[in-house]
């Protein structure tokens, strides 16, 4: 077993959603999900909610233990396949408890204007607003449907190399699939995104907001660091440069 304990009072929201959710949603999924045993109430020597899930054999999917990053891709779009199609219609919509992913990208949207002026001498500033204007521009017109929303390396498990279950659904919500594809910009190759992007069968303005997902991220990320720390520094830049190339393959 696993204990889960927030750190702030703002987390503990995040482990009574999962307690919640879950259960009802671990049936329909390809891959193993977290699950909830017990829900501990907040006590003099703990203040803040926890949770004990069943230990879930795996680790974590670092690029070392990952040959065939197509093939992960794929695993990773049918589990968000298998996610989305599940009934929806009573669960907790995007919001601040989602940090907005699943909603609309104008909440973010002077962070990302004023980051892009930032880096304007480090980054394509024309084409970072471009993507972004775009990803502006559309929404999700049909219904919301399950999201993940914090997909990343840290939340996918691989055993011999396959995707074997997903973690953190601290996020957990329903709204526009867009959020939950910025893996294709943060860590897939070119031939992995694809993969990716062809499994998953999305419409093209969905994956123009999916841009505009990693990309927010990376600019305010790329916007704060020192540059000193080059090492640091490099990742967000590699996500961006990443997403402005894809956006010009597109067009």
């Amino acid at each position: 077993m696993i204990v889960r304990l927030p750190r702030h009072s703002a987390y503990e929201a995040a482990i009574e959603k999962e307690c919640q959710w879950l259960p009802k949603l671990a049936s329909s999924l390809p891959h193993a999900i977290p699950t909830p045993l017990a829900l501990g109430a907040p006590t003099s020597m703990f203040p803040h909610c926890w949770a004990i899930y069943r230990w879930i054999d795996g680790e974590i999917a670092m690029p070392e233990r990952v040959s065939d990053q197509p093939l992960l891709a794929r695993d990773l779009a049918n589990f968000l396949l298998g996610f989305q199609a599940i009934d929806a219609t009573d669960g907790p919509h995007a919001g601040d408890h989602s940090f907005h992913r699943g909603g609309s990208l104008s909440v973010y949207d002077v962070q990302t204007r004023e980051a892009i002026a930032i880096l304007r001498d480090r980054v394509n500033a024309k084409t970072a607003t471009e993507v972004w204007d775009r990803a502006l521009g559309s929404r999700w017109a049909r219904e919301s449907v399950w999201l993940h929303e914090d997909m990343s390396v840290g939340n996918l498990l691989v055993r011999d190399g396959r995707l074997c279950a997903v973690i953190d659904f601290g996020n957990l919500a329903v709204g526009d699939p867009a959020c939950d594809l910025v893996m294709a910009w943060t860590v897939f190759d070119h031939d992995a995104r694809d993969a990716f992007r062809a499994t998953l069968t999305l419409d093209d303005e969905t994956w123009a907001r999916g841009r505009g997902w990693a990309l927010w991220k990376a600019l305010i990320l790329a916007a704060e660091l020192d540059e000193s720390n080059a090492d640091e520094a490099a990742y967000p830049f590699e996500i961006i440069e990443a997403v402005l190339s894809d956006h010009m393959r597109d067009h």
